[in-house]
């Protein structure tokens, strides 16, 4: 049982708390070096008056996040089984589909617990930890998930809380039986191989679902495809399947050419068709320019933050530019697909990037389409942050 205590909090953060705000931020609290990660904290207004209960999890400017506003609530396993079973409910249509093997069944916040998610890899499910906070409930969350999903094969997780926030190398095994990996999933009918005894990453990005499948539907037949900063090449993948010319895929990973050929060959595409190049994104442009090459589609999904030995990219400074590199090699008519994950702008910001992006390189351009979260990755209303994918499918005129 974890230790519970009373605590006063500052009246900013006792009506952001009152109206459901779920995180904790650090300033709403009159000192907090020492709380103790997994310490659930019974909060009160100024006045005296419970509020809510939390948890501390320290996780970026937040120190924990709400659970309930019901002082009667017990936080143990029944409390875990109820939010999962409740989680569980809106991914019913997941479940039956048989096209999809692979989404996400409990997305933190959006589900009532911050600082947890849970992804389904055809009856596998691998739980990621963002806080030691959170972890220290790990024994009665992996009860409330065994109680509430009907079967399962087993449990991997990763823990992604180390001082940088960054994943913790481990075996990642839980309990269950080990994986055969690569495990193929499916996604709208097209095979994705996972590992999830890999490091931290699995393999795709389950929250990139309906893009890929808008791409390989409706955009991407006859096109040459340049897919920039493509980790194991899923856009490729999707481009390929819905007749693209060819694709190109370009990552500075040097495991990329290994990951993408991979998810080429599950899906019976034809590798010496694609072009799979290893080299720096802003590298690679510089050398499409000079080569005068130009495609009918680029796709863009940077990481908020990268460093390389010659660059640093940041998203929220340096969008633009990379924008005006991707128009200077996309054909007239052609299509930008912009993406970002980062949480700390919104879409109205975003747009402000393409605006001055192709206002800069005096070309007009047209929005066709654009995308958020699907809807396994639940959020709250009143937490923007967690709502924090944006892509637009920017024709270039």
């Amino acid at each position: 049982m974890q230790k519970e205590i009373d605590i006063k909090v500052k009246d900013s953060l006792a009506q952001d708390l009152q109206k459901g705000v779920p995180v904790l931020l650090k300033d709403g609290f009159h000192e907090t070096d020492s709380l103790i990660d997994g310490t659930i904290l019974k909060l009160r207004n100024p006045g005296g008056k419970f509020i809510g209960k939390g948890y501390v999890g320290k996780q970026n400017k937040g120190i924990g996040w709400l659970l309930t506003k019901n002082e009667a609530e017990t936080i143990d396993t029944g409390f875990f089984q109820n939010k999962i079973t409740n989680a569980l409910k809106h991914r019913k249509d997941y479940y039956e589909n048989d096209d999809t093997t692979a989404f996400r069944v409990f997305n933190g916040e959006g589900d009532g617990i911050g600082g947890l998610t849970i992804d389904y890899f055809d009856e596998f499910y691998l739980l990621s930890w963002y806080s030691e906070g959170i972890y220290a409930f790990k024994e009665q969350i992996l009860k409330a998930l065994e109680s509430a999903v009907p079967s399962y094969k087993g449990i991997y997780e990763k823990k992604r809380f180390d001082t940088k926030g960054q994943y913790l190398e481990d075996d990642d095994f839980v309990k269950g039986e080990r994986g055969e990996f690569p495990l193929l999933v499916k996604e709208n009918g097209e095979n994705f191989a996972i590992y999830l005894n890999d490091g931290a990453m699995v393999g795709v990005f389950l929250d990139q679902r309906e893009v890929r499948k808008k791409i390989r539907d409706e955009y991407a037949k006859g096109k040459t495809v340049l897919n920039t900063f493509s980790y194991t090449g899923a856009f490729s993948v999707f481009a390929a399947a819905g007749g693209a010319k060819k694709t190109t895929s370009v990552d500075l990973a040097k495991r990329s050419l290994s990951k993408t050929t991979e998810q080429f060959e599950i899906n019976g595409i034809n590798v010496e068709e694609q072009d799979i190049i290893v080299m720096d994104v802003f590298d690679y442009f510089k050398y499409a320019k000079r080569k005068e090459l130009s495609f009918d589609m680029v796709i863009l999904d940077p990481p908020s933050f990268a460093r390389s030995k010659k660059y640093t990219f940041s998203s929220a400074k340096d969008y633009t530019k990379l924008l005006m590199d991707a128009i200077a090699i996309t054909e007239k008519n052609g299509v930008i697909v912009a993406s970002t994950n980062n949480a700390t702008f919104g879409m109205k910001k975003f747009k402000t990037f393409v605006e001055k992006a192709f206002n800069e390189s005096n070309r007009k351009y047209v929005i066709e389409d654009e995308f958020s979260l699907p809807s396994d990755f639940r959020t709250s209303p009143l937490f923007k942050e967690g709502n924090y994918l944006k892509v637009l499918f920017i024709r270039a005129k």
